[in-house]
């Protein structure tokens, strides 16, 4: 008679799956609250305890820790020194076994085994076993996930065994689940004490002073499949860290197809840049970059102002505001195509009046969380930063030039600098009375972006503000923008020439402030 055991935290489906499998001729052996809600459903069970001669001790710390556990999960029946041992003490050798462990990472306070704290809940016994099974599954097999139940019982009843594949597939996810918990707890040992994550283990003199940790441990579940990758030839999909939680996965979808890949880099660049204004603002991405920027009294002018910045790249781009859209703003957004509006939530007749609209994708949206890490792909493996922190105005910031900026032209100067920071590098932003009328993204030299800039512009920044995310080599992309007609300019200062650039400030009579932090984005 092949023999189950099954010992789970997340009981859903556990009793029906063991029901399934007794009516299959199965032995079941349990422990705990499993061994009690099997038995409640007045299905055959042997608690663990009679099999080990130990019950749960040690405030349920040790349960299946136990030779006669482990020996019948980790027994190879077909090598005699086994068989031999097993004989000698006493071991039956399990077929299957049904585990999931411990919710670490949720309220210590609804731990069903007591709340001493998170300590508490980081599972021994749970990942033990389903390791042990997952490293044995050429003859047990061990299912972690209540999804896969139900293609077991499948099986067994077509087939009366599991096959290789089936117990290769669990054995895979089984590490998957034990791998994404262990990387959970390291992340709250760094969480709760940074300073953990400063000593580096390995033989490598690693400097980890600061804010990156020694190592990194992600565990990654495909959770969204997409229309395609940056092309349609390529896949893509969403994955999502373990434990962590995404707007998302919250986001409601009203209309329009599925989403791609850019699509969601692009959103997600618009609705963090959006989040940055606390006033009713307005943010046109396209290709990751904002073409369109502007706040308002109002979401329908924000949008409106926003669109007006560069009308022809805004075409196919993503909308996202920080108001609910009314619909006026729906109507105002009816003639432009665009492939994603995302914002806060949707009036009933905005709704209706965005549903005529062809494939357009409308998102409501809860606000995004901050990003614990800046990664990118490299041979070998990840490059990693902090995030970019973009500050307000601080004592930091410094007027170097002899006019002094006016309180507008603060204001303009800190609304075109948010906004630069958040520009593919080089970037030069002009901005004029909260309104982005030039972008130049993405060029190899400074002066290119400036002109580019000054092009699309078209003499609408006049008596603006220009933002740089970096210093000013030479004077001549600050000439440019003194042709873009703009009065005040904001940038991080600390080229080696800067006092020729100030000095070109003075000669146009411009106000000039350096921030001393740059922000260049690749």
């Amino acid at each position: 008679m092949p023999t189950a055991l099954l010992s789970v935290y997340d009981k859903t489906g556990v009793v029906e799956f063991a029901q399934s499998l007794s009516q299959l001729g199965w032995s079941l052996i349990s422990s705990g609250g499993t061994a009690r809600a099997i038995a409640d459903a007045g299905i055959p069970v042997t608690d663990v305890a009679d099999v080990t001669g130990v019950p749960a001790i040690l405030g349920h710390r040790v349960v299946t820790l136990h030779p006669k556990v482990h020996g019948g999960i980790l027994a190879d029946p077909t090598d005699a020194e086994h068989v031999a041992d097993m004989d000698e003490y006493g071991i039956k050798p399990f077929d299957l076994v049904v585990g999931n462990l411990y919710p670490f990472g949720q309220s210590p306070d609804d731990f069903e085994h007591g709340s001493g704290g998170a300590v508490e809940m980081i599972d021994i016994g749970g990942p033990a076993m389903v390791r042990a099974a997952a490293k044995n599954h050429a003859h047990v097999a061990v299912v972690v996930d209540p999804k896969n139940y139900g293609p077991v019982i499948d099986e067994l009843r077509a087939d009366g065994v599991l096959s290789e594949t089936t117990r290769r597939r669990l054995a895979r996810a089984a590490f998957a689940h034990t791998a994404a918990y262990d990387a959970a707890i390291v992340t709250w040992f760094d969480d709760t004490d940074p300073d953990l994550a400063d000593e580096s283990l390995t033989v490598e003199e690693v400097d980890t002073s600061g804010a990156l940790p020694a190592s990194i441990h992600l565990a990654l579940s495909n959770v969204q499949s997409l229309r395609y990758g940056e092309n349609p030839h390529q896949e893509g999909a969403r994955y999502r860290q373990a434990g962590a939680t995404s707007w998302w996965d919250s986001m409601t979808q009203h209309g329009g197809k599925a989403l791609s890949y850019l699509n969601l880099y692009d959103t997600e660049a618009a609705w963090r840049l959006v989040h940055r204004f606390d006033d009713p603002a307005c943010v046109v991405v396209k290709h990751a970059n904002p073409c369109g920027v502007a706040i308002a009294d109002d979401i329908t002018t924000a949008y409106v102002r926003a669109n007006a910045c560069d009308p022809v790249s805004a075409f196919g781009g993503i909308v996202a505001v920080n108001r609910t859209v009314t619909n006026e703003m729906a109507v105002a957004l009816g003639d432009v195509f665009t492939e994603v509006v995302v914002a806060p939530g949707f009036d009933d007749d905005a709704l209706a009046t965005l549903a005529a609209k062809k494939n357009l994708r409308v998102i409501a949206a809860n606000a995004p969380s901050p990003l614990p890490f800046d990664v990118r792909p490299i041979d070998g493996g990840l490059l990693v930063q902090q995030p970019d922190p973009v500050d307000a105005r601080s004592d930091a910031w410094r007027v170097v030039t002899s006019v002094q900026p006016t309180e507008g032209q603060w204001a303009d100067m800190e609304f075109a600098w948010t906004v630069c920071a958040a520009v593919t590098s080089n970037a030069i932003v002009y901005t004029k009375d909260q309104q982005a009328f030039g972008i130049g993204a993405g060029q190899q030299n400074r002066l290119d972006s400036a002109r580019i800039a000054a092009r699309r512009a078209e003499g609408r920044a006049t008596g603006g503000a220009c933002a740089s995310d970096a210093f000013f080599p030479f004077r001549d992309g600050l000439d440019a923008a003194v042709e873009a007609g703009v009065s005040c300019v904001i940038q991080p200062g600390g080229s080696m020439r800067d006092d020729e650039v100030v000095a070109a400030a003075d000669e146009h009579g411009l106000a000039m402030v350096f921030t001393g932090q740059r922000h260049f984005r690749h």
